[in-house]
Parts: C-alpha cells; sequence; structure tokens
C-alpha cells in the first residue's frame, strides 16, 4: 500500500492521505475506483474515527482511497473547506494515471460536518465562484458519487446549529450565505447519484436532513440509494469494535450501512469482478456466490 501525506495547503493545515494498492493483477489492470472520505466534527476538527477506520474497510474492498483533513477551527469559514475538497479531487484526477485511478469513478463520503461538506460539493461543484476560487475547470471537481452517512445537509430547521455556525463564522445574517450552505435547496440535476444511511432517532443531526435530501434528489431524478435505521446514534463511524467508544457506538443493524454502500458503489461503477483468483474482501465474496 502507497500511504502518503499530500499537503493541500502550504502550511500543511489541510491535507490528504492516501490508500493506494500497489500491486497489480490480472483483472483490472490495476486501475481502480478512489473514495475520497471527510470527517465529520462539526467543522471544529476531523474525527479520527471516520478517517483511517473508514479508509481501510474501502481498501479492502479493491478501492484506492484518500482521507481529507480539510479546514476546520478558525478556517472553517465557507468556502474554504469547499474549496480545500475541490482542490482535491483536482490533484486526484490529475494524478489518476500514476495512481492508477479511474478518474470517471471517483465517489465522495462524508460523515456529518463531512456530509455537509459533501454534499456541499455534489450541489456545488459547478458553483462559479467555488470553480474560480478552487482552480478547476470542465467538471475536474466534479464527484462521480455521494456517500453521506448521518450528514448535515439543512440549514434551517432541522440544522446543526454548531455545522452551519462554523460555515458562517462572523456573518450570521447573511442569508445567501445561508442559502449556499442548504444543500437541499442546491439540489439540481447536476447532483451525482448518492447513497444516504442515517438512523431514525439521531439525537445530533435530524434524520430529516436525509429525508428532505432524497425528496430534493427524487424530484430532479436522481438515482439514489437510501437506508434509514430504526436504531442507532450520531457519530458511531463503522458502529462495530474497530470504533468502538462505548457500547452506544456498538450497532451492528447500523454497521450494515458500509458493506452497503460496497455493493452500491460497484453496482454504480459496473466493474465486472467474478474471475478474481484471490480474497477481494466482500466483492469477491458476492462475485463467488
Amino acid at each position: 500500500m502507497l500511504n502518503e501525506k499530500i499537503n493541500i495547503t502550504s502550511d500543511g493545515r489541510v491535507y490528504f492521505e492516501t490508500y493506494i494498492h500497489d500491486y497489480s493483477n490480472e483483472l483490472t489492470n490495476n486501475i481502480r475506483p478512489a473514495v475520497v472520505v471527510c470527517p465529520g466534527g462539526g467543522y471544529d476538527f476531523t474525527s479520527d474515527r471516520e478517517a483511517e477506520p473508514v479508509a481501510l474497510q474501502y481498501f479492502a474492498d479493491g478501492f484506492n482511497v484518500f482521507v481529507l483533513r480539510y479546514s476546520v477551527g478558525e478556517y472553517s469559514a465557507y468556502p474554504n473547506p469547499l474549496v480545500d475538497l475541490c482542490k482535491t479531487l483536482k490533484y486526484i484526477r490529475n494524478n489518476s494515471e500514476l495512481w492508477n485511478i479511474d478518474s470517471g469513478k471517483i465517489a465522495v463520503c462524508g460523515f456529518s460536518a463531512g456530509g455537509h461538506l459533501v454534499g456541499s460539493l455534489g450541489t456545488l461543484w459547478n458553483d462559479k465562484e467555488i470553480m474560480e476560487l478552487s482552480g478547476c475547470q470542465n467538471g475536474e471537481n466534479k464527484p462521480n458519487a455521494l456517500i453521506l452517512i448521518y450528514p448535515v445537509l439543512d440549514a434551517y430547521k432541522y440544522a446543526h446549529v454548531g455545522s452551519i455556525r462554523n460555515c458562517m463564522q462572523n456573518d450570521l445574517n447573511n442569508e445567501k450565505l445561508q442559502h449556499k450552505l442548504n444543500c437541499i435547496e442546491n439540489v439540481g440535476v447536476h447532483t451525482p447519484r448518492t447513497f444516504l444511511a442515517h438512523a431514525y432517532n439521531d439525537d445530533c443531526v435530524a434524520v430529516e436532513n436525509s429525508l428532505l435530501f432524497a425528496k430534493a434528489l427524487a424530484s430532479y431524478n436522481v438515482p439514489f440509494e437510501m437506508h434509514i435505521f430504526e436504531g442507532g446514534h450520531h457519530g458511531t463511524s463503522l458502529s462495530n469494535h474497530v470504533t468502538y467508544s462505548g457500547l452506544s457506538t456498538l450497532l451492528p443493524d447500523f454497521s450494515k450501512w458500509m458493506e452497503l454502500s460496497i455493493n452500491w458503489m460497484w453496482n454504480i461503477f459496473d466493474r465486472q469482478i467474478d474471475t478474481v483468483s484471490y480474497d477481494f474482501g466482500t466483492a469477491g465474496e458476492r462475485a463467488k456466490s
């Protein structure tokens, strides 16, 4: 595995880590789809529990993976984190040949506030200001799929106030900015197909964030898959022993979101894997069944 740190800002404050398969096989010629992971943390920090543990799960199933540590805290004002993510996608596409990535098969996965960042990318990647600030043209920053796990997507009634406030910083009365931050309102035909997972009883980020986003996707005929689990909590990451931090984070039902998202990605990226001769994780097991 090629694991390295790539700085997005000159001071090293914003960077991403790579989890790249560095061996070839007769099936793929080593060209793989990719996943960019954006941990949550209310735009105050980026959670370690939603970073490498998630990346390694996707890596084990054959994806090349990147974990972005985007602008948070005093640097979290819009559009800083979104520009970071756009620059990251452009960087990955510019180096897709080096890293053996199919540049047309890049999914972006976000948790909580990281889900807001990913939702913003999916709805604002073609925004003129964002393209100019990130130096992106011709869809260089367009994700091919979104994965949103207990995401913050509303900026009004169902908003996670802390996340939206951190994005607005000292501009809390700016209605135009609040509209920009409301991913649900900004869904359109340009939004990529989406996978959503949320707990019905999430007491931190209301389930309506996912429900209303899905409704908006449906209104524009954008394909999506959504899983609402009756039981669960916020911020549980993989919801298994890998990211265990107390009994409330050990949720066998909610933990299924990872395998479900993997199935979904293989389906939409049309990977044929039925001739794999080695253990290719759950995808290989599915192909042989």
